[in-house]
């Protein structure tokens, strides 16, 4: 069964730190994403995410031309497996060469410090997704990580920042973003948006995770919700969403727990995957790599979705939201 995974860190861990530095190749890596894989998978497609700390980073847009050069290189060496894709058309011709499309991301606009010209320009390079934030506030919003933070909307740019996104063809990302700059979006987005590694915070009670009312309006938009595989974020748990996690260790069952709750919230239609692979330290018993996500279709079934359910969760409802955003 073919599949769309909305997120992964690999491209970051692929890219080298210094010129004196080799990449660790795409195609074939010990990682838990790389191109054979993919195809053994079934994948579809797979988002790429830009990812770096805006704090830790000196030169965070040097980093990401760097980031963007990478990916295009190593594409070009598994031209007979991947292949770039910028909107909907793209897959299709790369689905009917037998290929996985790649997708290139931002993971938290403040790498591009906010910047519209600097949007712009990255679109012109390919990428497609854009994670409003990160973990740190920005010129655009801030992160869920405090009450205080929480509570925060998006800054004047960064509406003006989700209204370019919405011109250009770039999907707006809500994952890490504040609960505030969460109802922003939904208040001036006019294309659909997506929580692209997000999972339910009734099921687990994590700032990570979105709440009932957040999918409904998720799925209200259009939009669709990537399920993140990270432990701390799937093992059911209620309490305070800001305590630390107790324990990381989950099952494929508890994964497709928070598909069925999204499922019973927002309808099927709003429940993709965003597997975070090569960003998190655990996952659900077995799901350790890219090769391993038909397990998670299996799930889905044992839960209790049927064929064309657990079809339009692995792909169709990506699908439809890449048709109807990017140009």
């Amino acid at each position: 069964m073919k599949y769309i995974d909305f997120h992964c860190d690999t491209l970051g861990r692929v890219t080298p730190r210094t010129p004196a530095d080799q990449p660790v190749p795409l195609r074939s890596n010990t990682l838990q994403v790389d191109a054979e894989r993919l195809k053994a998978s079934g994948c579809a497609a797979q988002f790429f995410a830009m990812f770096m700390s805006i704090q830790h980073e000196e030169d965070t847009l040097r980093r990401c031309l760097l980031m963007t050069d990478c990916f295009r290189t190593e594409l070009d060496k598994c031209s007979d497996i991947l292949a770039f894709a910028g909107n909907a058309d793209d897959l299709d011709r790369n689905l009917a060469a037998g290929k996985t499309s790649a997708f290139l991301t931002i993971e938290d606009s403040g790498i591009i410090y906010g910047d519209l010209a600097m949007l712009r320009v990255l679109h012109r390079l390919g990428v497609r997704l854009i994670t409003l934030t990160w973990n740190y506030d920005n010129e655009v919003g801030s992160p869920n990580l405090s009450p205080e933070s929480t509570a925060k909307g998006l800054t004047e740019n960064g509406i003006e920042f989700v209204r370019e996104c919405n011109r250009l063809g770039v999907i707006v990302d809500v994952s890490h973003l504040s609960d505030g700059g969460f109802w922003d979006v939904v208040k001036y987005s006019d294309k659909p948006f997506v929580a692209s590694h997000s999972d339910a915070r009734a099921v687990a009670s994590h700032t990570r995770n979105l709440t009932d009312e957040m999918i409904r309006a998720l799925a209200e938009a259009g939009g669709v919700s990537g399920l993140n595989y990270c432990g701390g974020f799937v093992r059911p748990r209620g309490g305070d969403m800001y305590a630390p996690f107790e324990s990381e260790q989950c099952t494929l069952e508890d994964l497709a727990a928070h598909a069925v709750h999204m499922a019973k919230v927002g309808g099927v239609g709003c429940v993709a995957l965003g597997s975070d692979f090569d960003g998190i330290g655990s996952w659900p018993d077995g799901l350790d790599g890219a090769d391993k996500v038909p397990l998670v279709a299996d799930a889905f079934k044992r839960a209790g979705f049927t064929e064309s359910e657990v079809d339009n969760i692995m792909f169709g409802n990506a699908y439809r939201v890449i048709r109807e955003t990017m140009k």
